[in-house]
C-alpha cells in the first residue's frame, strides 16, 4: 500500500472510529435516560398504597336493649360519669296499630264544575271526612262515626301537614269491617284529568289506617347504673324514675327511685355499610391491579428499548476492536513508508 492510500486509510477508519465512539456515547445516554424512566416507575409503584379489605369487625357492634311492657328499647349511648353511674340514651321502638300509613294508589274521576267539583272511584263518591254519612240511619251510629272521622283527621293532619281530607270505606271481604281509605283533596285538586273521560291522568296517592312501627329518641339520662358480669359486659341497667314533668321521683328519705331493667346483648353487623366498603375495595383494587400492570408494560417496553441499545453497544465496541486493530496496521504501514522514505533520502 502507497503512503497516500494508507494515509487516505488511516484517516477513514480515524473518521469511522470517532463515528463509533460518537454513536456509543449517544447510546449510553439514551440508556441512562431510559434507566431513570424505569427508576421513576419502580418510584411510583414503591409509592402506590395496596388497598386492603374491609374487616367485618369494623361494622360489628354489640348492641344493649331492654323491655319496657310493650316497648323496646335500645341503648345507643352509654357514657360513664365520674362518679361511676352513667348517662344514657336510647331508643324506643314500639308497633302502633292505629297509625296513617300509605296504602294503594288510585285512579279518580271528576266529575261537575269548578270549583264543586265531585270526586269518587268507580261508583263511590267521596265524601269529605267528618261529615254526615249517607250509608247509616242511626243518629248514635251517625256521631260516634264523625267522632271517630275526626280523630282520624286530626291523625292525617298531624303525620302530613294537610287539612282537608276525603273518606270512602271499603268491605274486607274477609272479616266483614269497613275498611277506610283517605284522599288529600289537596291532591285531587292539583291532579291533571282526561278532558272526556274526568279520569286522572295518574294514579292518587292514598291513606288509611294500619300497623306501623313508631321510633321515640331519649336522650343523655343522667345518673344510671349498671350491673356488669365477669366479663365486663353490662348486664342491667337501672334508671331514675321520673314524673309528669320530667322531675326525679324520690322515696321518703329523699333518694331517687330506680326501676331495673335486665339488658339483652346482641352483636350485629351492618352489613349494607360492609357491602358499600367491600364494593369501594373492589374497585379501588381493580383500579390498583390497572396502574400496576400499565406500569410493568411501560417497564418492559423500556427494557425491551434497553436490551436493544445494548446489543448495538456491543456491536459498537466489536466494531471499535476491530478499527482499532486496523488502525494500528495502517500505523505500522504508514511508519515503514515513512521509514523507507527517510532512507532513500538519506
Amino acid at each position: 500500500m502507497g503512503m497516500a492510500a494508507s494515509q487516505a486509510r488511516f484517516l477513514g477508519l480515524t473518521a469511522r472510529k470517532n463515528n463509533v465512539e460518537f454513536e456509543g456515547q449517544q447510546i449510553n445516554q439514551q440508556r441512562t435516560v431510559l434507566s431513570n424512566q424505569s427508576a421513576n416507575y419502580y418510584n411510583d409503584l414503591l409509592g402506590m398504597t395496596v388497598p386492603t379489605p374491609p374487616s367485618v369487625d369494623n361494622y360489628t357492634k354489640t348492641v344493649y336493649s331492654f323491655d319496657d311492657g310493650a316497648l323496646t328499647n335500645t341503648v345507643t349511648a352509654l357514657i360513664a360519669e365520674p362518679n361511676g353511674q352513667y348517662t344514657i340514651s336510647y331508643l324506643s321502638k314500639w308497633q302502633d296499630d292505629y297509625s296513617a300509613v300509605a296504602a294503594s294508589t288510585s285512579i279518580v274521576t271528576r266529575t261537575g264544575t269548578a270549583p264543586d267539583y265531585t270526586y269518587s272511584i268507580g261508583s263511590t263518591d267521596l265524601r269529605e271526612l267528618g261529615t254526615l254519612d249517607p250509608n247509616i240511619e242511626d243518629a248514635d251510629k251517625q256521631a260516634d262515626r264523625q267522632r271517630e272521622e275526626q280523630a282520624w283527621a286530626t291523625l292525617l293532619e298531624q303525620k302530613y301537614g294537610k287539612t282537608d281530607w276525603v273518606i270512602r270505606y271499603v268491605t274486607n271481604t274477609t272479616t266483614g269491617a269497613e275498611v277506610p281509605y283517605f284522599y288529600s283533596k289537596d291532591d285531587l285538586d292539583t291532579a291533571q284529568y282526561d278532558d272526556k273521560t274526568g279520569n286522572s291522568l295518574s294514579n292518587i296517592k292514598c291513606y288509611t289506617i294500619g300497623s306501623e312501627q313508631k321510633i321515640e329518641e331519649h336522650l343523655a339520662i343522667e345518673h344510671c347504673k349498671v350491673e356488669k358480669d365477669s366479663s365486663g359486659r353490662f348486664i342491667s341497667i337501672s334508671i331514675p324514675d321520673v314524673d309528669a314533668n320530667g322531675d326525679p321521683v324520690l322515696d321518703e328519705a329523699g333518694n331517687p327511685i330506680y326501676t331495673e331493667y335486665a339488658l339483652t346483648t346482641e352483636t350485629t353487623t351492618d352489613q349494607d355499610a360492609y357491602n358499600d366498603a367491600m364494593n369501594e375495595y373492589e374497585y379501588q383494587k381493580q383500579l390498583y391491579d390497572q396502574a400496576i400492570e400499565d406500569i410493568n408494560s411501560k417497564i418492559e417496553i423500556i427494557q425491551a428499548e434497553d436490551k436493544n441499545l445494548e446489543l448495538r453497544l456491543k456491536q459498537l465496541d466489536t466494531e471499535q476492536d476491530a478499527i482499532s486493530n486496523e488502525v494500528d496496521a495502517v500505523s505500522k504501514v504508514i511508519e515503514k513508508n515513512t521509514e523507507s522514505s527517510f532512507k532513500t533520502f538519506g
